[in-house]
């Protein structure tokens, strides 16, 4: 399998990534070390995840997620196999970007991952309290002491990834060298005409997440009775709407055109897009793998993304796109 690069850096990954916030929400331990086995064996690499991850669902705390994974290390023996980005930030009692908090976030993250580095280590948000040379400084210590490869930003403004790269130039430290933004074939225009100009001038890679929309773009939701008693229905009712439906329906014809999934379809328009390194999706059993995984094999023709651009356009003319 073709890889690419993450910035400068010399970490080659799969066109693919998969998002590790199911482990331990919705999928258990076992099928969440089953999906990971058949991830490595499909020739896939890049795993993400966060400290929150599940913080959100009753009981849980956060590290879900991160322990499940390091479990799996473990067990497997596959942490050689493997790309790992986690994330600092969000988690309500590792919050924030200073650097006592990064310092001692990162300790949390390897102790429960089980493994000596971190590949990735993204700042899960943008903390406009702490200042960017003292977030930077952090990461360079964690670089110098071999706990973190790569460092990333999630969740940035254009302009505040433009700000935090400028003073790593000017201060010599670290920077970011990948960027995990919202995107996928319905949420277009904030990325577009904000953040990939950005990218592009930088040379930062980018791993975009909600890749299917939170599992709209799988076409499994189609109407709101479709979204009831479903994790994640609540998140997709925003998308059943004119557009949204326009967006399934082409996904409809192309998956039809090459004997495949609507969801394999819209990851693979996102894997042809030229600033996308690799888009984030998740599944909840090893047969949703495998039809993610089909994306990395399907060659798009130019008539099937013509006709999905033209479904997910979000502006009658689009300059940057045409």
């Amino acid at each position: 399998m073709q890889t690419r690069s993450i910035g400068n850096s010399e970490l080659k990954v799969a066109p693919l990534v998969f998002g590790g916030n199911v482990f331990g929400w919705t999928a258990d331990e076992r099928t969440s070390f089953s999906i990971l086995d058949a991830f490595v064996d499909h020739g896939l690499n890049f795993i993400d995840t966060a400290d929150v991850y599940s913080a959100w669902v009753e009981g849980h705390r956060g590290g879900e997620s991160e322990t499940i994974i390091g479990k799996w290390f473990r067990e497997s023996g596959k942490r050689h196999q493997v790309v790992l980005a986690t994330k600092v930030g969000k988690l309500s009692t590792r919050a924030g970007l200073t650097a006592a908090n990064i310092a001692a976030a990162v300790d949390d993250s390897l102790r429960r991952l089980k493994t000596d580095y971190i590949d990735v280590y993204f700042s899960h948000y943008d903390d406009e309290s702490t200042p960017f040379d003292e977030t930077l400084d952090a990461y360079r210590k964690l670089i110098e002491a071999g706990k973190v490869r790569v460092i990333g930003a999630s969740n940035y403004t254009g302009e505040r990834l433009e700000a935090a790269l400028a003073v790593a130039k000017d201060s010599g430290l670290p920077a970011y060298q990948i960027l995990q933004p919202e995107y996928n074939l319905y949420d277009r225009e904030g990325y577009e005409t904000d953040l990939e100009p950005v990218a592009g001038r930088h040379e930062i890679a980018v791993v975009p997440y909600y890749a299917l929309a939170s599992g709209f773009l799988s076409g499994k939701y189609r109407s709101k009775e479709d979204t009831q008693h479903k994790a994640r229905g609540s998140r997709v009712e925003k998308y059943l709407n004119p557009r949204g439906l326009k967006i399934l329906a082409a996904l409809d014809e192309v998956a039809k055109r090459n004997d495949t999934t609507p969801a394999t379809v819209a990851l693979a328009w996102m894997i042809a897009r030229p600033s996308v390194t690799a888009p984030i999706a998740s599944a909840t059993s090893v047969a949703q793998l495998v039809s993610l995984a089909a994306a990395t094999r399907l060659q798009l023709a130019a008539d099937d993304i013509h006709l999905l651009d033209d479904a997910s356009a979000w502006a009658e003319i689009n300059p940057l796109h045409q």
